[in-house]
């Protein structure tokens, strides 16, 4: 699918899990889509394969108090434990994901991402899905939570874990087209 008229914002910060940025960002260079690195972290950041081996760095192209959902047609969250939970006590991370849903433009966030909706209250009434260790979290939020290789609920997409890859990547490429 040719998306090359698309601009897409990927949030993340240290700890990313590297495949879940690398992975989704690969496939929608290929289609032609113009994407970004958005970051509370300054220059570069530490990406990571699981929790605790490092992976390669990643340089930030905006710094997200600088970021506008203006400026994108959609917004990736990768996962990865640390920088899921980094992410959802970042003001400006918070806002922009609020931003993203006041405009109802396309969202995808992938295993523990999600974490960031249910902070910035945006999880609650809708059907989603994560890694599972976040269930509990996103069910308190007032999320409808299922076990799915990728859930679309309107303008946000979900999935589990890396092995979810190309399901999510189908499904976000589908709301960009």
């Amino acid at each position: 699918m040719a998306i090359s008229d698309k601009k897409v914002a990927f949030l993340l910060t240290r700890g990313v899990e590297q495949v879940e940025l690398t992975n989704p960002r690969a496939a929608l260079d290929e289609a032609g889509a113009t994407t970004v690195i958005v970051s509370p972290s300054d220059k570069s950041l530490q990406a990571m394969n699981g929790d605790w081996e490092h992976a390669d760095e990643f340089p930030v192209d905006v710094p997200v108090a600088q970021a506008s959902a203006d400026d994108y047609d959609a917004l990736v969250l990768p996962g990865g434990t640390l920088n899921a939970d980094a992410l959802r006590l970042d003001e400006d991370a918070v806002a922009l994901v609020k931003a993203f849903f006041a405009a109802d433009k396309p969202v995808a966030a992938i295993c523990h991402a999600p974490w960031i909706l249910a902070e910035s209250g945006v999880a609650k009434g809708r059907k989603l899905t994560s890694f599972v260790s976040t269930k509990t979290d996103l069910v308190n939020a007032g999320a409808d939570w299922t076990d799915a290789e990728v859930v679309v609920d309107g303008n946000l997409i979900t999935s589990r874990n890396p092995g979810d890859l190309d399901a999510f990547n189908k499904a976000i490429a589908e709301a960009l087209s």
